[in-house]
């Protein structure tokens, strides 16, 4: 029988996109999301179960029932901000959440995992710029410690079981598949290029620039976008890599360039013609001064070629995204 992926979060932003790509190519796909940030409209593949990627029960029925082999996680929460005021839900939803899943996934046999992580597990210093996998990791918040701790456990488990794992770590993800109907869908969302790109369409009367005296040239974070197409082709050929009898492996997931905001918003306004409206605030509890990829490893190990890399392809396709929703004129300001 042919195996299956078991995809958490597939319903969401980038997990839907991973789906699309693997579904393309005839892959058996089981979809498991609870709905609460991910839609319907995003699963263009696969076998829908609305469910929480948490729920033992739930997760020992789908592992037994099927001939999951891989299991792909990107079921969490992701808001830095959030996670500062909130902190326990973040250890709850994305450190316990993978506890859970993991012990079910050895309870089941399942060879392959991969883990959606976050560039927030890196420490501060500005010295350990561009961030390589082995620079040292001190979060700054919940988000990135409940991600590290998630780190942890699978590697801890991969030591004494079969199982092998690849950790992707993002960086700044944006854009969405050219006329592929799917992306970004949070009405709440924080994601510095889709904001302002929703600023300059006029769906957002401002964009709130949080901090703006940080050490670097315009006094603004900079942070390393990757389009979301590009990450996706990554997790597809991390899945080879691991079905090839590649060892258990981390990697940083970006184009080793940042973009400070003010460029960003620089971008969005050349792009869509309409300068974007902000305004300067203090500096956010838990946020970076800059951060950027070393993705030479991922380059290297997987072959990986971005398509995608350049700040102006980014800004299009969200724009070209964002032109595409349906969604009220009037919007509360976003916080970035």
């Amino acid at each position: 029988m042919a195996k299956t992926i078991l995809i958490t979060g597939g319903a969401g932003y980038i997990g839907s996109h991973v789906a699309r790509l693997l579904g393309a190519r005839g892959e058996r796909l089981i979809i498991l999301d609870d709905l609460s940030t991910g839609h319907l409209d995003n699963v263009l593949h696969g076998q829908l179960v609305v469910g929480d990627a948490g729920n033992a029960a739930l997760l020992d029925d789908l592992l037994h029932r099927h001939p999951i082999d891989t299991v792909l996680h990107f079921a969490a929460r992701t808001s830095v901000p959030e996670s500062v005021r909130q902190p326990l839900d973040y250890y709850a939803a994305n450190t316990c959440m993978t506890h859970t899943l993991l012990a079910a996934c050895v309870q089941a046999g399942v060879r392959h995992f991969m883990f959606s992580s976050t560039a927030a597990v890196y420490a501060l210093p500005a010295l350990h710029q561009p961030a390589t996998e082995h620079s040292p990791t001190e979060p700054h918040n919940p988000y990135g410690r409940s991600k590290l701790m998630a780190e942890w456990m699978l590697r801890d488990l991969s030591a004494v079981s079969p199982m092998r794992h690849a950790i992707l770590r993002y960086f700044n993800v944006a854009g969405s598949a050219s006329g592929a109907g799917i992306g970004p869908r949070d009405l709440q969302a924080s994601q510095l290029i889709k904001v302002a790109c929703e600023a300059a369409l006029g769906r957002r009367p401002v964009v709130e620039v949080y901090g703006t005296d940080y050490d670097t040239p315009d006094g603004t974070g900079i942070r390393d976008y990757i389009h979301v197409e590009d990450l996706a082709e990554a997790h597809v050929l991390a899945l080879d890599y691991l079905r090839g009898g590649g060892e258990s492996v981390t990697l940083n997931c970006g184009y080793g360039q940042g973009c400070s905001v003010r460029e960003v918003l620089s971008a969005v306004g050349a792009v869509s013609g309409r300068a974007v409206p902000t305004v300067d605030r203090p500096r956010r509890p838990g946020d970076l001064p800059r951060m950027v990829a070393d993705p030479s490893r991922l380059r290297r190990l997987l072959n990986w070629t971005p398509r995608h890399a350049d700040l102006a392809t980014i800004v299009r396709s969200t724009l070209e995204w964002e032109r595409g929703l349906q969604l009220p004129a009037a919007r509360l300001l976003t916080r970035v």
